[in-house]
């Protein structure tokens, strides 16, 4: 199966690079400063919860002496946070937003998941590339354990895409799904510890929210960038085993029902 997978990806290769190029053209299409915002946007977002967060309100976090500590930190979550995000917001209205295409052109479907992948990945990898030449030139540089965010990242985008593609099928069939679904992103973000550092809660509260597979994910994130530490891998095997649930179901939701989509749309 994964076989035909790739082979299928890769005979419409040139179409969805086709397709990122084009909604990547397209979002600074009539601005005066066209694709420079790519760069600007996430620019200004972190000088601003730099300089807001380190000088203006002298955010610290505990046992951490370094003005800009509580700043990387988070950025760190924020930006990462982003990424997830975007793929599971896309993912959830892939199949809606391309009802023409999918009723006229004959293409297989699974690159649409794969075009919402490569257009987070372009966004994210602008964004993560003047984060860390921020961290570069601020004297931050996180040094060898950076090297951990390749299996980090992955780790998240697995689990992003699995979540994306199960929401994205029943999102055809139920449209509250999308709706709900908003609402449950925003009180996952704020039980996700990622604007405060988990140690300033009870215990209690953080063996609550150790039980979000998301905390382990962004505290390696935050320890990395933040302390240069390795993560402690075994703490990110319930977010492995989620998400390659999520992937195995939303690969049999696709399958079983990619049929009845068009029909729906």
């Amino acid at each position: 199966m994964l076989l035909n997978l790739y082979r299928s990806l890769w005979s419409y290769r040139d179409f969805i690079l086709g397709s990122v190029k084009r909604e990547f053209q397209s979002r600074y299409r009539n601005s005066l400063f066209g694709a420079l915002w790519t760069v600007l946007n996430p620019l200004s977002m972190i000088v601003v919860y730099t300089v807001i967060f380190s000088q203006v309100m002298r955010a610290r976090l505990p046992g951490v002496d370094d003005t800009m500590a509580y700043s990387i930190y988070l950025c760190a979550g924020l930006l990462t946070w982003g990424l997830f995000g975007e793929i599971t917001q896309r993912s959830q209205n892939m199949f809606l937003e391309n009802a023409n295409l999918l009723k006229k052109i004959s293409f297989p479907r699974i690159c649409l998941p794969v075009i919402v992948l490569c257009n987070a990945a372009v966004n994210f990898a602008i964004i993560l590339g003047l984060f860390l030449g921020f961290l570069l030139i601020t004297g931050r540089w996180p040094g060898l354990p950076l090297l951990a965010l390749i299996p980090l990242l992955a780790l998240q985008v697995m689990f992003a895409a699995g979540l994306g593609m199960i929401l994205g099928v029943l999102n055809v069939f139920f449209r509250d799904v999308g709706q709900l679904f908003g609402i449950c992103l925003q009180f996952w973000f704020w039980f996700t510890p990622i604007v405060y550092p988990l140690a300033i809660l009870p215990e209690s509260i953080q063996r609550l929210l150790a039980l979000n597979p998301l905390t382990a994910l962004m505290n390696s994130y935050q320890n990395l960038f933040v302390y240069g530490q390795w993560p402690v891998w075994n703490s990110l095997l319930p977010t492995l085993v989620i998400g390659v649930l999520f992937c195995v179901i939303g690969m049999r939701l696709f399958r079983q029902r990619v049929g009845e989509m068009v029909d729906e749309l």
